[in-house]
């Protein structure tokens, strides 16, 4: 269809925008006041409705509307509105502006769902309408969730939820009698972490004297009560529990624990010498006693060491300097040192390996593998085989040890002793088979190919096998001696080969 020339003229030249003339501010106030006429009938039919039900209007904060105190706070909270949230176009002061007072709003107009007419919003309106905020009142959470912190519990349902993990007030036991049944009930519970809780509580809650008695009688949280002093470090506490308690022994100990603190040497040494006094047992005043007598050789022994290396005059100091102080070392330490340092001197000084034994008893096995470790270190080889210097009552000399040989030769080769030494005392190995596989591994030749000595057996030799000893042969070095003998005994015509 083709349209005429007037219809499309028309189409051009209409709009829905209407020209600018200045008679718009004259229409603007015009539907302004059309909009207030709207607002006012709708006030008269809210009334009317309000009227019949006789329900008062109210605001949230529980004030009439329209009385002095709601419309002042009314006006602050409508100006406060308005600087954030502008809703409609300026007005001029000279028109009148529409109090809140009179828009009608009321808590029965709200909630009773009825139609409303004109150009006012239904309440589902307002609440999809963005620029319309309802306010409610903050609501107080319900008596259950504060059951857990109010609730009067027993003592055996404390313990119960203390065993899941919840929140239990313990303020609520203040007598003597309520604390002590639950603690009670912990105990019979049979869980350390609520006997430690109520402890805890009990602790805080109690004085110390009735907090004391009262854990004499019951042992197991007496030993939870300790242990948990000790992980605290309460060592005043737990002092005055183990002399309320007649324990003179375990408070002694705690004590003599507290020299761990001391530093310096002297003051150590000293306060071990006070701890002579306390009541401990026959065995462990013998402890504290050796402690006391090491420590103060130990102070004399770094004295002298200490000026013999600065002096450099002992040639053993230059060659190997020490390396850590001797102070506070245990006591198969300060051997060592000692058979290292001072191992030729004589037995009436302080620092003599001989005078360390015969002070503190030293087992005659601890000496030997602490001076043969020594002396190994320091390759010092005339001393080790003196170690093994024994006479019988014929007077010949034999080599013994309070050690396995095969233990010393352990030693002597973690401490790189060469394999003439290693030979001597592999040889000295009782079991054949032990002794040759020791022969191998060292690469002691003349123990695996023949007989070094008068009680060693199961060599090569002996075993008359040909083919092992040829296929020994492969493994010493080409034209050494080793090989040249393992020659000669393969052309030996003596001897009858099995193989």
């Amino acid at each position: 269809m083709i349209k005429s020339k007037v219809d499309e003229e028309d189409y051009w030249h209409s709009s829905k925008f209407k020209a600018f003339t200045f008679d718009d501010e004259d229409d603007e106030l015009s539907r302004l006041k059309e909009s207030r006429q709207a607002v006012n009938n709708i006030r008269r039919l809210v009334e009317e409705d309000d009227d019949e039900d006789d329900v008062e209007r109210i605001s949230w904060s529980g004030e009439p509307v329209g009385s002095i105190s709601w419309s002042v706070k009314e006006t602050a909270a409508s100006s406060q509105r308005a600087d954030r949230e502008p809703a409609f176009p300026k007005i001029s002061t000279d028109t009148p502006s529409i109090s809140r007072s009179q828009s009608g709003y009321s808590l029965s107009s709200l909630f009773k769902g009825k139609p409303k007419v004109g150009n006012f919003q239904t309440f589902s309106d307002a609440l999809t309408d963005s620029s319309v905020r309802l306010y409610a009142p903050e609501l107080r959470k319900p008596k259950s969730e504060y059951k857990d912190y109010v609730s009067d519990w027993s003592p055996e349902e404390t313990v119960q939820r203390l065993q899941q993990g919840k929140a239990v007030s313990l303020e609520r036991f203040r007598t003597l009698q309520d604390k002590l049944l639950l603690l009670d009930h912990a105990i019979a519970a049979h869980d350390g972490n609520v006997i430690t809780a109520v402890l805890i509580y009990l602790k805080r809650t109690l004085c110390k004297e009735v907090l004391f008695r009262e854990l004499e009688s019951r042992q197991t949280a007496l030993r939870h009560f300790i242990h948990y002093l000790s992980e605290t470090q309460n060592q005043r506490l737990l002092l005055e529990l183990h002399r309320a308690l007649g324990r003179a022994e375990d408070a002694a100990l705690l004590q003599y624990k507290e020299h761990l603190s001391i530093t310096d040497e002297n003051k150590r040494r000293d306060f071990l010498k006070n701890c002579l006094s306390l009541p401990f047992s026959a065995e462990d005043l013998a402890h504290v006693q050796d402690h006391y007598t090491l420590l103060e050789r130990q102070i004399i022994i770094e004295v002298t060491d200490r000026q013999a290396e600065r002096g450099g005059k002992v040639e053993i100091f230059q060659k190997f300097p020490r390396k850590a102080l001797i102070l506070n070392m245990p006591l198969i330490t300060t051997l060592y040192y000692c058979c290292f340092y001072h191992y030729a001197e004589p037995e009436g000084t302080f620092s003599s390996p001989l005078n360390i034994r015969q002070t503190f008893k030293i087992s005659e096995k601890q000496y030997f593998v602490t001076a043969l470790a020594a002396r190994a270190k320091l390759k010092a080889w005339l001393d080790v085989d003196a170690l093994f210097a024994s006479r019988n009552w014929l007077g010949f000399t034999r080599k013994k040890s309070p050690l396995s040989f095969q233990r010393v030769v352990d030693i002597l080769q973690k401490n790189s002793a060469p394999t003439h030494v290693l030979q001597d005392y592999v040889a000295l190995v009782d079991d054949g088979e032990l002794r040759l596989t020791l022969a191998q591994k060292h690469k002691c030749h003349d123990i695996v190919i023949s007989v070094r000595s008068a009680d060693a057996v199961q060599t090569y030799r002996d075993m008359k096998d040909r083919q092992l000893l040829l296929g020994y042969r492969g493994k010493v070095v080409r034209g050494s001696a080793e090989e040249r003998k393992i020659d000669d005994l393969l052309s030996n015509p003596q001897i009858r080969w099995k193989n």
